[in-house]
């Protein structure tokens, strides 16, 4: 464990009810920014792949009526 770490986990206790619960949110917030990044990317680099794939013909699109054709028929 980090030296930052134990500061904080030693100084939790001389917080207030109010001072904790900011630092668990901000806490999880950059969390969430890290997990965020990382869809983003994901999903960018998704979009690039299947635009590639459609412009070269490997797959072909299928419009929304053709999906809830589809979806009508497996229900």
């Amino acid at each position: 464990m980090s030296d930052n770490i134990k500061r904080v986990l030693e100084n939790i206790k001389t917080l207030t009810p109010h001072e904790k619960a900011t630092l668990a949110h901000c806490l999880i917030a950059s969390l969430d920014e890290a997990n965020e990044a990382d869809v983003d990317d994901a999903w960018a680099q998704t979009a690039e792949t299947r635009f590639a794939q459609l412009e070269s013909g490997k797959v072909k699109a299928v419009s929304w009526e053709e999906i809830k054709l589809g979806l009508k028929r497996k229900a």
